[in-house]
Order: C-alpha cells, then structure tokens, then sequence
C-alpha cells in the first residue's frame, strides 16, 4: 500500500474534541479499509496567505493537522465525504513519493564530482566536459582540472 498525508485544514474557532472525533472517524474509516496510520501531527493555529470564504465567513487563520497513513490508492475518493464536513476550511491527500530508488544506484565519487562541477559551470553560461582519460590523477586530488576541462559557450 502507498503512503499518504492527508492535511487537514479547520475553522479557528473549532473546539479540541470535535476535531479529535472527526479525525477519529477517519482513522476508523482508514483501518476498515486495511489501511495504518502511522503518524499525526498538530500545527496548531496558522495565519493564512489569503481569505477563505465559507458560508459563515471568511477565515484568515486555520488549524493545521496531517496524517500520515497507508492506504489503498482509492482512499481518495472514499474520503469526498470531508467536502460536506462544515468544521473543515479545506483538505488534501497527498501520495508520498518513491524515495527508494537512489538506494539502488551504484554511484561513483567521479560521477557526482562531474555532475557538481557542470552544475556549477552552468550557471556561468559554460558547459564542461571532463575527459574520460584521467589515468595520472588520483580520486581524492583536490587540484583543479582546467587541463582536463573544455568550454563551450551556451547557445
């Protein structure tokens, strides 16, 4: 199962319990479906960037929570039922990315000094190309390669 963060996003002027009843109706809701909460977090009161306008106002401040859960893909549409909730300013769910998969790539020392040395050229309008015949150098030289680098303007 993927991992999301589902934010929630309520009036100011929302008591404590009915937050903890609504955010434990979806927690009931979410371990009915198979699904695991396996965080939560409270940002308390937050100054909003712009108005929101509800029926019984406009709010310039919310209180922030997010969950983080594990849930089937199709959680988001089972949660549409938030839209009717009246304590809510807004929500969102959000899919966690896959952040594993750097840990299968075998990278070199050369290969991200190469990366970071054209990164940093680039910004000057050059790029660099580091030849591959490298023989008389050690890896951990720290002399700079300019007789090994060539410059080309950007077009």
């Amino acid at each position: 199962m993927p991992l999301y963060d589902c934010v929630l996003l309520f009036k100011p002027h929302v008591k404590k319990e009915p937050i903890m009843d609504l955010v434990a109706r979806i927690g009931k809701h979410i371990c009915s479906r198979n699904g695991v909460i396996t965080e939560m977090k409270s940002f308390g009161t937050i100054h909003l960037g712009y108005g929101i306008k509800k029926l019984d106002g406009r709010f310039y401040q919310g209180q922030l929570m997010q969950m983080t859960m594990m849930a089937t893909p199709n959680m988001n549409k089972e949660l549409h039922y938030l839209n009717k909730e009246d304590r809510l300013l807004r929500w969102l769910l959000t899919k966690h990315r896959d952040t594993g998969c750097l840990q299968d790539t075998d990278f070199r020392f050369e290969d991200i000094r190469t990366v970071l040395k054209a990164e940093r050229n680039s910004r000057r309008g050059l790029f660099h190309y580091v030849h591959q015949n490298d023989a008389d150098k050690d890896d951990y030289d720290t002399e700079d390669d300019t007789d090994q680098v060539e410059s080309r303007p950007l077009r």
